[in-house]
């Protein structure tokens, strides 16, 4: 089983991995405030993701609007299909699209 957490892999790069939910959504967050990106442009992977609700989606949202207040474009990487689809269900494609 793969636990639920945020990574920062060096400046230029951070993981999420595990389940993204309204259980796990608040220490996640907690983790992403204390992080203060120094670089223009930072990937953060979602490959090891497992599973992501409509909180899970809020918090991408909000993991973007926290880096642009450092001047910092996020990059989602390797975007899992059941996160697509909720994209789309949610109609956030306009908010998201430059960010996948």
């Amino acid at each position: 089983m793969i636990e639920t957490h945020w990574k920062i892999q060096n400046s230029h790069s951070c993981l999420l991995q595990g389940t993204v939910d309204r259980e796990s959504v608040p220490d996640i967050w907690n983790h992403i405030q204390a992080w203060k990106p120094t670089e223009k442009s930072v990937k953060v992977d979602l490959s090891k993701l497992k599973r992501v609700d409509s909180a899970g989606l809020v918090l991408f949202l909000h993991l973007i609007e926290h880096a642009k207040k450092s001047n910092c474009h996020i990059m989602l990487d390797s975007v899992p299909d059941h996160l697509l689809t909720l994209i789309q269900l949610s109609n956030v494609e306009l908010l998201i699209a430059d960010h996948i």
